[in-house]
């Protein structure tokens, strides 16, 4: 196998997002490997740019330090289930697209108001989108459709999450106990949040590994809750929230009963 195949340029929104496509492409090429045999290299944050112009992508270079043998390999290949034929055809982009857009429409004035307000806001940033409100099985989940939307996504996902909460607090005020609405485009709350548990379990590594606390980067309450939930029932680790907005973040550390 020629030498540059153990190495690969991940890109995404974030660096985790980056580091996390990267490590798949390794996947795919090295069934079987151990993640821990990765090295990461930064070579961009990204940079969110102006309106559309200039924005980057985040860009890793991951590097397989230790490639499995052909016999852990194979045994991977192996033991992994060919997936279901709707499954492998819903892997393109177009089909995802379709799946976010398959919940039923959402109808009444709430779903209308977030259709209006996503469309305004959208416009207001020079974006061309269409709104999709649908019911999803807690509430409503609008998905924006469009180009260039990772104007609207924004770095490390900061300007979904404020667009998110402004629709909440302007579309749910005054009612108690409302569901929360979701403002999702590119499918990237799903894309996320396979982020932030890769990250929860290389997180666990370092800690057991260095036996002292591990910060992970400042995140959002929101995405705060998903690592608390991963980790919650982990029996060698304990998390805890850390610092100030907007710089708060999870810390994990050995639990005292490990």
């Amino acid at each position: 196998m020629a030498a540059d195949e153990t190495s690969v340029e991940g890109t995404g929104e974030t660096v985790g997002e980056a580091r996390w496509a990267a490590t798949r492409e390794l996947e795919r090429r090295f069934p079987g490997l151990d993640k821990e045999a990765i090295d990461f290299q930064t070579l961009s944050e990204g940079e969110r740019g102006l309106m559309g112009v200039g924005r980057e992508p985040a860009r890793v270079l991951a590097r397989l330090l230790a490639a499995p043998s052909a016999e852990a390999a194979s045994a991977a290949r192996a033991s992994r289930p060919a997936p279901p034929r709707d499954e492998r055809r819903s892997r393109t982009p177009g089909k995802q697209r379709a799946a976010a857009l398959s919940l039923p429409a959402a109808e009444g004035p709430a779903a209308e108001r977030v259709t209006e307000l996503l469309t305004s806001i959208c416009g207001g940033i020079g974006l061309e989108t269409t709104v999709h409100v649908g019911q999803g099985p807690t509430g409503l989940i609008a998905t924006v459709e469009g180009d260039d939307l990772g104007l609207l996504i924004g770095k490390h996902g900061h300007t979904i999450d404020a667009v998110q909460y402004l629709v909440n607090a302007i579309v749910l005020r005054g009612e108690e106990n409302a569901t929360p609405i979701v403002v999702d485009a590119q499918d990237y709350r799903r894309r996320r949040e396979a982020v932030l548990r890769d990250t929860s379990e290389r997180a666990v590594q370092d800690v057991l590994a260095s036996g002292g606390p591990v910060s992970l980067e400042p995140m959002s309450s929101a995405e705060r809750k998903i690592v608390h939930l991963v980790l919650q029932d982990h029996p060698s680790v304990v998390t805890e929230s850390g610092g100030r907005e907007p710089n708060r973040c999870v810390v994990v550390r050995p639990r005292d009963d490990a």
